[in-house]
């Protein structure tokens, strides 16, 4: 289960830390802007590493989801929260991250202001059981199919097409 009273960086619209709060108020509708990374990991064959969220997450319960993603916590730097991350979730220690942008998401809960990064990654991935409810490589064309179906996080399905589609 997730630390509802994990303390989480108060962000402003440009990313700026203008206080703290909990996990619990981040999700429960104070749409107080938090800040969160994203890692999307391809494979040397172009497929993106999709996890599939657990049932008893408070978001998104059992929709499939950006490789990895996380909460920043207070005062903690943005390149260890992603390296925790993707430890924490996939077990990969070894893997050099590249910036691709960052925006505002606000859903029905929350507002977050996600840094999304994208990696090429050609090891083996361990999803964690305690964390995820597994995981695997999904093609662009099996991605496109699914948008709009309920079946991915709409989160996952705007990062998707706001960097990914359609990109060369």
């Amino acid at each position: 289960m997730d630390n509802m009273c994990e303390m989480l960086p108060w962000v402003n619209e440009k990313g700026e830390t203008i206080g703290s709060i909990s996990r619990r108020e981040a999700h429960g509708g104070s749409f107080k802007l938090h800040p969160v990374v994203h890692l999307h990991l391809f494979n040397g064959n172009g497929e993106l590493f999709l996890q599939k969220r657990p049932e008893w997450k408070d978001v998104q319960p059992g929709k499939w989801d950006t490789s990895t993603g996380g909460h920043i916590s207070y005062n903690e730097d943005m390149r260890d929260a992603l390296f925790r991350e993707v430890s924490e979730e996939l077990g990969i220690t070894n893997f050099e991250p590249n910036f691709v942008g960052s925006y505002i998401f606000e859903s029905k809960v929350e507002r977050e202001f996600i840094y999304a990064f994208k990696t090429v990654y050609n090891g083996t991935v361990t999803p964690s059981a305690e964390e995820l409810a597994g995981g695997r490589f999904w093609t662009v064309e099996e991605i496109v199919g699914a948008v709009g179906k309920g079946v991915l996080t709409p989160n996952f399905e705007s990062e998707f097409q706001r960097f990914f589609l359609c990109k060369h």
